[in-house]
């Protein structure tokens, strides 16, 4: 196929796509967009072959001698990457413009990964010209694409893990694993919180912080067949009801889960709770999704929602007392 394909026409669609998904009419372009993009269509173009972490090593080598530099050395800063829950969403929208594009080359992965690197060197050439080194933008590259395909690992391993440990040598039910994977994802978000953010929290009035791990659930099961709605918030509890959370739920599959992210080396805990996030929302697809889900969907979604909201909250408000 891809001889039959116009590789500069695509070249310049995929250039100018790229463009447009990180430009705002008020703000213009956005670098650190485009990069985040660009991360989530290489880690797309990865996901096609059979050892996509192996491939990833080889093709940043490829880009790094394509670029005549090695990724700017020394310790990123804290503000250097955006938080988890933005990368993730970003390089989504990369990895959907990827899927996008690839229809078109079905037969020639291999040419279509070659296209996107010869993309992104001369992006980040031409950056070079406006005071950009490319060893720095290179660097901000490699580590938005190793996060994102950690990302990617991290939601398929871990509902390998609890599906292997737990429905199949314990009988654990679907929705005992999305509960499980939903509430760890709320306890690693709220330990990852200082005592003076766990303060903030009052009543009903739930931390944006919050907000922003469930729409990490909440857009990864949509994306995989879930009907979106606004019925995730369904019967959870009232303000004056006493915080109930799943701890054994939590304790059963929480050591696991740690062993996964001590051997992919994710030791920040809030990162930590965007990969459980993630991984809640897939398993909310498995349970939920399709034409006959195992669970209703208006089931399964309030179930997610309550158990990530009431594990936050009772890590809290424990953290909240502690304090005095």
């Amino acid at each position: 196929m891809f001889a039959l394909t116009n590789k500069p026409e695509m070249g310049a669609r995929l250039y100018t796509g790229l463009i447009h998904l990180a430009t705002d009419p008020a703000r213009g372009t956005d670098a650190m967009k485009v990069i985040q993009h660009m991360a989530g269509i290489l880690v797309e173009t990865y996901l096609v072959f059979d050892n996509p972490d192996e491939v990833m090593e080889v093709s940043l080598c490829q880009l790094g001698a394509m670029l005549g530099c090695d990724p700017a050395p020394g310790v990123l800063g804290a503000m250097a990457l955006p938080p988890a829950h933005i990368l993730d969403h970003e390089t989504e929208r990369g990895r959907l413009a990827a899927r996008n594009f690839f229809e078109e080359w079905l037969d020639c992965a291999f040419e279509f990964h070659n296209l996107i690197q010869v993309i992104v060197h001369n992006i980040l050439v031409s950056w070079e010209a406006d005071g950009q080194g490319r060893a720095e933008s290179f660097r901000l590259l490699v580590e938005c694409t190793q996060k994102c395909m950690g990302f990617e690992i991290a939601a398929q391993e871990l509902c390998d893990v609890v599906i292997d440990r737990k429905v199949t040598a314990q009988d654990w039910s679907l929705g005992d694993c999305v509960a499980s994977l939903s509430a760890v994802a709320g306890r690693r978000l709220a330990l990852s919180l200082n005592s003076d953010a766990c303060m903030l929290f009052r009543g009903s009035a739930l931390p944006d912080n919050l907000d922003r791990v469930v729409y990490v659930m909440t857009q990864e099961a949509v994306r995989l067949g879930v009907p979106a709605g606004t019925d995730w918030r369904f019967g959870l509890a009232a303000n004056d009801v006493p915080v109930n959370a799943p701890l054994d739920l939590v304790y059963g599959i929480e050591p696991y889960c740690q062993s996964f992210f001590d051997a992919m080396g994710i030791r920040n805990q809030y990162e930590q709770a965007v990969c459980c996030a993630k991984a809640a929302g897939r398993m909310l697809a498995v349970a939920a999704g399709g034409e006959v889900p195992e669970i209703e969907p208006a089931i399964a979604k309030p179930l997610a929602m309550a158990a990530i909201t009431e594990t936050y909250k009772s890590v809290c408000m424990e953290q909240s007392i502690a304090l005095f």
